[in-house]
């Protein structure tokens, strides 16, 4: 069973570089990936609010620990994991930011997930024409203060919104989770991220599935005798990236995790950063609100 190695976020808190992505899994479903997900070796799983499969993902972790996800019980687990092995990210949902708002809307994430803290929470999206984010951020400043959840940061933030959260902000988010592949990889914003302590955590990291099939991802692969999304996940990690990958069955699973036994080359990650064409699969942050 492989496991992901883990980065060190900028409060000491340790998160797996490769998790387990859950945009647009069905409840039913979720609970069922999730535990599998935990039986290949993945103890990073990114939710949400909008996803509306929080208590599906509650399940997953609790039918494989034999726990009861930290709620009151022991944490002890038939296979040997606790609560402090799995580290769980949710966020709040648009039509949630301001301060009450954020704060209400934690309470009923938390009751979804069944857990006595959170590891991560998120701002989803800036909404930025709804002026409400800073308002937001000071909710989740007021959870981390209080213990309930162990780092906070955001979602889809560009620069200039990075630059107004950080006027009034006094915890520095841990992570920005943009969508980052390939096609569009954010040189600026992660030099941004880095100079600021920001972690880059990348959704979408295989492009919704397109940039596998570009001839360069494909020639790489064919040398190294990976799959195309295995080189992408290895170009994630060798850049430092946080990634999420979603997969919806047993095989897709372990394979996304298998990117740890073979290393790109100077010459392959050179290859792979000429793809930047700023190509987003997904919305552009200005124009979500």
């Amino acid at each position: 069973m492989k496991t992901s190695p883990r980065l060190s976020l900028n409060n000491g808190v340790l998160i797996d570089q490769l998790g387990f992505g859950l945009y647009k899994v069905p409840t039913a479903e979720a609970s069922a990936l999730v535990a599998m997900a935990l039986g290949a070796g993945y103890r990073h799983f990114d939710t949400a609010a909008m996803y509306r499969n929080e208590t599906g993902v509650a399940r997953g972790i609790s039918s494989l620990s034999g726990s009861d996800g930290g709620t009151g019980g022991s944490g002890e687990s038939s296979p040997g994991l606790s609560r402090e092995d799995v580290f769980v990210t949710t966020k709040v949902w648009n039509d949630d930011q301001g301060y009450d708002a954020t704060l209400r809307a934690f309470d009923t994430s938390m009751v979804n997930l069944g857990l006595d803290y959170i590891d991560m929470y998120l701002i989803h999206w800036p909404c930025a024409r709804r002026g409400l984010f800073t308002e937001t951020y000071r909710a989740l400043e007021t959870l981390y203060r209080e213990g309930k959840v162990r780092a906070i940061g955001v979602c889809n933030f560009q620069p200039t919104h990075l630059d107004r959260l950080l006027q009034t902000a006094e915890v520095v988010p841990a992570v920005n989770q943009i969508e980052l592949h390939p096609w569009l990889q954010q040189e600026e914003l992660r030099d941004k991220h880095h100079g600021l302590g920001i972690r880059t955590e990348a959704w979408s990291p295989l492009g919704r599935g397109k940039v596998v099939a570009d001839p360069v991802v494909l020639a790489c692969a064919a040398e190294h005798g990976r799959t195309p999304a295995q080189v992408i996940l290895r170009w994630h990690i060798q850049l430092g990236n946080i990634a999420i990958p979603k997969a919806s069955s047993e095989d897709r699973i372990k394979e996304n995790l298998d990117v740890f036994g073979f290393e790109l080359s100077d010459h392959d990650m050179a290859a792979l950063a000429e793809l930047d064409r700023g190509q987003r699969t997904g919305s552009h942050p200005d124009n979500v609100n």
